[in-house]
């Protein structure tokens, strides 16, 4: 690519990078773009899973064509004194089908896979081995990174994918079993039954420290299967620590970014669910409006999906508020009494917290009644500000 400049550089080829590159490619196939990923395939190692209503109409098509699971008939939570049954389509999608839809899809010249980029700036790139890319538009879809600028707690989690030797018997998605030992945090175990004989199990935990214990997670995984009569052989695992935004300061959070006329979209802009830390909604609704802007200048490109990164901020407000209440007024281990009381609501105002599309009807309705925390706790909580989201690792 050396020696020619690009229409667009996408940096990043993880969700949010990879349907912008799609997105963008379908709506001006003459445009000449390149989405630059220090991996070796796209999307990393991961799965993604949504349900069909938190999908804005205007993005779905986007979704088209990829190889994912979808269970119309619903889906299932547990807890120690509630158990229901819920109607809503929740769909799944692994990174191996990403990656292979986006090769097929994309030009050959566009995937830039183990390609680190080093430096970003508003009229190109440079990559890790010093050579400059020149580039009209450059976007910027890299993971998260803390900040000093943003509060909040954890999402930690690991994740087996598992082939029993006989049909395992479950048929529905098991999205929050919180009928488990909660080990200081809301801990739940999900459940998607890929096909009859493959069942995907992961434990997840949402902790005040981005501590991810490798040992510990795997040995329970081991004896919720066990528990539940599944046995069968591991054929992959994935691992994540993700933020769960509460608060902070978006103005400089957004000023830490740094190069002004550089797009930002993804994780690293905001661009997530701050309650239940969902991505792929949003990553798909940006790519589709980055695409009908993709003519405009950089900078002005920029500014608008800077503009937009403003309104999500405070679009979110709510859910951030509830996870200041689960962090900071609940007791770790008592923090699954708050989602046992939500799932006792109406499935439309669920749904709509989901999508992050509450209404105000639905917020009193989540705020109304007995709490599940003390009110003077949850009192407390709001009025902090809430812990600085710093990292932590692995062992």
């Amino acid at each position: 690519m050396s020696g020619r400049k690009i229409d667009m550089a996408i940096v990043g080829g993880g969700l949010a990078g990879g349907l912008t590159a799609l997105a963008v490619h379908r709506t001006y196939p003459d445009m000449a773009i390149a989405i630059f990923e220090a991996g070796d395939s796209f999307g990393g190692n991961h799965r993604w899973s949504w349900f069909k209503d938190d999908v804005a109409d205007t993005a779905r098509g986007l979704l088209v064509g990829f190889d994912k699971t979808d269970w119309t008939s619903g889906y299932d939570v547990r807890f120690p004194a509630h158990s229901r049954s819920l109607k809503a389509t929740y769909r799944s999608m692994s990174s191996r089908a990403f990656d292979a839809f986006l090769r097929r899809e994309l030009p050959q010249d566009a995937i830039q896979l183990s390609t680190r980029v080093a430096g970003l700036r508003d009229d190109g790139i440079v990559l890790e081995n010093g050579q400059g890319i020149a580039a009209d538009r450059v976007v910027d879809c890299r993971d998260f990174e803390p900040s000093q600028h943003l509060r909040g707690g954890w999402q930690v989690f690991m994740g087996r994918h598992i082939r029993t030797p006989a049909p395992h018997g479950v048929e529905r998605p098991i999205v929050m079993d919180a009928d488990v030992a909660q080990h200081d945090a809301y801990r739940f175990v999900y459940t998607l039954p890929l096909s009859p004989d493959e069942l995907f199990v992961e434990d997840t935990y949402y902790a005040d420290a981005p501590t991810l214990d490798r040992e510990a997670l795997s040995a329970r995984i081991d004896a919720y299967c066990e528990k539940q009569g599944w046995k069968g052989e591991t054929i992959g695992e994935e691992t994540g620590v993700l933020p769960v935004v509460t608060g902070g300061n978006f103005a400089a959070f957004q000023r830490e970014l740094g190069m002004r006329g550089v797009v930002r979209a993804g994780a690293r802009a905001g661009f997530v669910h701050p309650l239940t830390s969902y991505t792929l909604p949003f990553a798909a609704a940006n790519a589709v409006f980055i695409a009908q802007n993709a003519r405009l200048p950089g900078a002005e490109l920029a500014d608008l999906l800077a503009k937009r990164a403003k309104e999500h901020w405070k679009a979110m407000r709510f859910y951030r508020d509830l996870g200041r209440m689960l962090f900071d007024g609940a007791v770790p281990d008592q923090r699954y009494l708050i989602f046992e009381r939500f799932y006792r609501l109406p499935e439309p105002l669920i749904q709509r917290l989901y999508s992050g599309r509450s209404t105000f009807r639905d917020k009193l309705r989540i705020l109304s009644g007995k709490p599940p925390i003390p009110i003077h706790a949850g009192v407390r909580a709001l009025l902090g500000k809430g812990a600085p989201l710093r990292q932590g690792g692995s062992r």
